[in-house]
């Protein structure tokens, strides 16, 4: 059930990201179909199928409760009840790992979008108060004023943070140097975070090998 559920808060990511509305992946036709009515539409039919399946093999585990509730703890008759629970969550849990397998690996990454999203909303804004924590031994309540600060003038210009100037960040507070875009911008963002299991490059790179290791 534990499994199941990974595989189904997955299945419901894979549902939201390949809509319309985020385009950040493209599942292939072989784990989609057409829309009977929206020639335009793509339907992640496979993913939504998996998620439903989580839902039978939760019932399997709760009737299963049900059966082992009330017995002593010894064998009754009615554990023979089990095996047909058994059996069909196992059968389902197959079945959903091989749809999410597949899905997983004719999956398309839609990079741009993915890159927009990251970086909408002033996303870096945690990194610059983190930033003058770190560099400037900020308190962070002064440290998260200042970036809110920084965020207004920004947006008042339209601008990101990365693309304010230091002149304009300096009159906000005085003391940020130039080292300080080093931290801003999604890629900056990522790469500062070399700590082991972070978002650096080489980090990743590093999880993705250990666990390849695992699974082989």
């Amino acid at each position: 059930s534990i499994c199941a559920m990974h595989l189904s808060r997955f299945a419901e990511e894979l549902v939201i990201w390949s809509s319309a509305q985020f385009r950040f992946v493209a599942l292939s036709d072989r784990f989609s179909t057409g829309s009977s009515i929206m020639p335009q539409k793509k339907n992640p039919d496979a993913a939504e199928l998996l998620r439903a399946k989580v839902g039978r093999i939760f019932g399997a585990n709760v009737a299963l409760m049900m059966v082992m509730k009330g017995l002593p703890l010894a064998y009754s008759k009615d554990m023979q009840e089990d095996k047909e629970q058994v059996f069909d969550a196992a059968d389902n849990l197959m079945l959903a790992l091989a749809a999410m397998e597949g899905m997983v690996r004719d999956m398309a990454a839609q990079k741009d979008n993915l890159e927009a999203a990251a970086g909408a909303g002033f996303s870096t804004a945690t990194d610059l108060a983190d930033w003058l924590v770190r560099v400037l031994d900020m308190p962070f309540r002064e440290a998260h004023h200042v970036t809110g600060s920084l965020v207004a003038r920004a947006e008042a210009k339209g601008c990101d943070l990365p693309d304010l100037s230091l002149e304009e960040m300096q009159a906000v507070h005085g003391e940020i140097t130039a080292s300080v875009y080093d931290v801003l911008g999604v890629h900056n963002s990522v790469a500062s975070r070399t700590s082991y299991g972070g978002t650096a490059p080489d980090q990743v790179c590093a999880q993705v090998a250990r666990w390849k290791e695992r699974l082989a």
